[in-house]
């Protein structure tokens, strides 16, 4: 059966754990997420563990955000690990994303667009000019003209975000949340079928799946629902 088109988060420090669930999860998603901590903690061997552990694809979420020269060195240091996908901030500009993608070319270079934890009163204090919808287009198209072949957004902007980039881009969204699920530090979120119906190619879930009793069953009740059988 064919993985649902699920990135689960390993949001633990714990790089046993985060191979363990990987082994849970993995016949049921398409992607497993390793995000900052986890890498800065354990580096390459993150990577290699959780593909061991059963990963068909790495999402390497590092959100790297500097100068033009320092992304494109940090990502040729992880191109070799072959990560599907490799997030930068959109917000970096025009030359720090033409940076990663000429130093990771094998590698989807992801542009986050608008944090999926940030609300409206958030982007007025840091001066991000909104409402979030067209802050996140903004940086969507300014992103993909300079070469990103994949967008984090939040569930809520892929609809315009696709009408913006049109179909040839992938559009990933965190802030998914079964329903009855709490919805932690995320402010902008929708349910799996939502997110999709809107659009999206990748969800990225985390806690409702790793922090539930059973992970397995439930990442399999998740891949479930969005096939229409659960």
């Amino acid at each position: 059966m064919t993985p649902a088109p699920v990135a689960i988060a390993l949001d633990t420090d714990d790089l046993a754990v985060a191979a363990r669930w990987t082994g849970q999860v993995g016949p049921h998603v398409s992607t497993l997420k390793v995000g900052l901590g986890l890498y800065l903690r354990y580096g390459p061997e993150a990577v290699a563990r959780v593909r061991a552990a059963g990963a068909e694809r790495v999402f390497l979420d590092l959100k790297l955000h500097d100068i033009p020269a320092t992304v494109g060195a940090a990502a040729a240091a992880v191109a070799g690990l072959a990560p599907h996908y490799l997030t930068v901030h959109a917000s970096g500009g025009t030359d720090m994303i033409k940076a990663a993608v000429a130093a990771a070319p094998e590698t989807k270079i992801t542009a986050v667009t608008v944090l999926t934890s940030l609300g409206e009163g958030d982007l007025a204090d840091i001066g991000l000019a909104g409402p979030a919808l067209d802050a996140a287009r903004r940086l969507a198209a300014l992103a993909v003209g300079a070469g990103a072949r994949a967008l984090v957004c939040s569930p809520r902007e892929v609809a315009a975000i696709r009408a913006e980039v049109g179909p040839g881009v992938e559009l990933i969204t965190p802030g998914v949340r079964p329903p009855g699920a709490a919805g932690d530090d995320q402010t902008r979120v929708a349910s799996p079928r939502e997110a999709l119906a809107a659009g999206a190619d990748l969800l990225v879930v985390g806690r409702p799946v790793t922090r539930a009793a059973d992970p397995a069953a439930a990442a399999a009740e998740l891949a479930a629902s969005l096939r229409g059988t659960g």
